[in-house]
């Protein structure tokens, strides 16, 4: 780190109060010596990129804690407790990025306009321009058409000619459009040509007027299937509809993505706001869950005979997992997670284990403070990076990307993106181009970027890359674009 945190030591003395935001310990704490816009002065910039003692986390961290004596950086590790020295290491990487971003050429495509990337160049094509709201999740039919699922519980069809159809499919199943939540995810059957079956994830629940004449909402994801004959939706099954004692008010984290394997259903269901419920193994919330495609327990899933568990878990300890993909070369498993500010997860997902939430996190609270959480017994503990028996994620994201829709590029359209993870992400408004080797991320490229909030990104049979995109909404492609 140039100059690492380079404090006088006249400020040693100083004991900044613990339940401070980390911009108020920043100003009061650093600003002196490193500026009030990270620039530098005393000490050297935290923003350019430059870190002599260490550039990773771990490594900004100890410098923060353990000091430099000789080039007048004082030791923070009795000053400040150590989710205070992560939540710095958290806020010096937002504002980092933020300063570089300033000067990064990342590739902005526009219609009909070649965007060159490291390994592909592509044009930009619109698929749909208008008449979408909110669009969430896009499956491929075999006529070409495609399915796109809107939030409030409309479930469209787009033609194989581009056309959007303006009128809804008829008989969907009844949707709380929630906060975060709403009709979500839709997926076909691998056989769809031979039984028709269509899979929606859903927020499920009530709402209605409590006593004082205001809408009360109860609701959590669930998983349906259903067909679709003459533009109405018939034969619905239930595969997997939570007991109504665990519909929450709350109107975040919602998660669904399905993904379909050797005859099962690996589902995600969000924490939903409930923190350590997570890691209660008789809740659905916060777990990804492993069916039969017809809604039947496995006898093979890990908890099947474990006391009060729910059976249909997979793995839990999970924030809000909003992509979910596997690697067609070995069958691996993977989700994307919302982390709280900062930390958001590549995870890889193995049966019966525990990814941590809330206990281990990369992040902070919103609000700048240090991430805790209420425990068991209802006493206030805060959280770790790294715990015994919690599995840590393949890579994160600080500061947060705010990830979200996930998959494997296997076409042949692009082939030097042949077996990458496609990753997309609301907040930065990109795809991410992520090479795994070995189960590891061994290198990554942002390939799309400030076009919208990437809602969904997913190949189509055809070999391009959809997008589904939210402000403004819409649904544009990847295709090829030679030299």
């Amino acid at each position: 780190m140039k100059v690492t945190f380079l404090i006088t030591l006249a400020l040693a003395s100083f004991a900044p109060a613990q339940n401070a935001k980390i911009e108020e310990l920043y100003h009061k704490n650093c600003a002196g010596c490193h500026g009030a816009n990270f620039e530098g002065g005393v000490g050297g910039s935290l923003v350019d990129g430059v870190w002599n003692h260490g550039s990773s986390d771990e490594e900004i961290y100890r410098s923060i804690a353990k000091g430099n004596i000789p080039l007048g950086m004082i030791p923070w590790e009795d000053t400040f407790k150590p989710d205070q020295i992560r939540a710095f290491v958290i806020f010096l990487r937002e504002q980092e990025k933020k300063n570089l971003s300033k000067g990064q050429n990342l590739p902005s495509p526009s219609l009909d306009q070649q965007t060159k990337t490291e390994l592909e160049n592509y044009r930009l094509e619109m698929v749909v321009e208008n008449g979408l709201k909110d669009p969430w999740a896009i499956a491929f039919l075999p006529d070409g058409g495609r399915l796109v699922t809107e939030k409030s519980g409309k479930l469209r069809i787009i033609s194989a000619a581009g056309k959007l159809d303006p009128k809804a499919i008829e008989g969907t199943p009844q949707t709380i459009e929630h906060g975060q939540g709403g009709l979500m995810e839709v997926a076909l059957h691998p056989d769809y040509a031979k039984n028709g079956w269509v899979y929606l994830g859903l927020s499920d629940g009530t709402r209605a007027k409590n006593d004082q004449g205001k809408d009360e909402v109860r609701c959590i994801t669930a998983v349906v299937r259903g067909k679709i004959k003459n533009h109405r939706w018939v034969n619905q099954e239930w595969i997997f509809r939570a007991d109504p004692k665990f519909q929450s008010g709350a109107g975040v984290h919602f998660g669904t993505r399905f993904v379909f394997d050797k005859g099962y259903i690996y589902f995600v269901i969000g924490e939903r706001g409930g923190m350590y419920e997570v890691q209660d193994l008789s809740r659905p919330n916060g777990k990804i869950h492993r069916l039969h495609d017809d809604g039947r327990v496995p006898r093979d899933n890990p908890f099947v005979k474990t006391k009060d568990a729910m059976p249909s878990i997979w793995s839990y300890g999970h924030r809000n997992p909003q992509g979910l993909a596997m690697d067609a070369r070995d069958g691996a498993l993977y989700s994307t997670e919302h982390g709280p500010r900062g930390g958001d997860e590549l995870n890889l997902i193995l049966p019966a284990h525990n990814y941590g939430w809330p206990v281990v996190t990369l992040g902070m609270h919103y609000n700048g403070m240090p991430m805790d959480y209420n425990g068991p017994d209802g006493q206030k503990v805060m959280s770790v990076t790294q715990k015994a028996g919690m599995t840590p994620p393949v890579t994160s994201w600080v500061p947060s990307i705010a990830v979200c829709g996930l998959d494997f590029y296997t076409g042949d359209k692009f082939p030097k993106w042949k077996n990458d993870l496609l990753v997309g992400a609301l907040a930065q408004k990109e795809i991410r181009r992520v090479r795994i080797e070995n189960k590891s991320v061994v290198s990554q490229e942002t390939i799309f970027k400030d076009v919208g909030r990437v809602r969904d990104v997913a190949m189509g049979p055809d070999g391009f890359i959809y997008v589904v995109l939210n402000g403004p909404d819409r649904i544009m492609r990847l295709v090829p674009a030679q030299d």
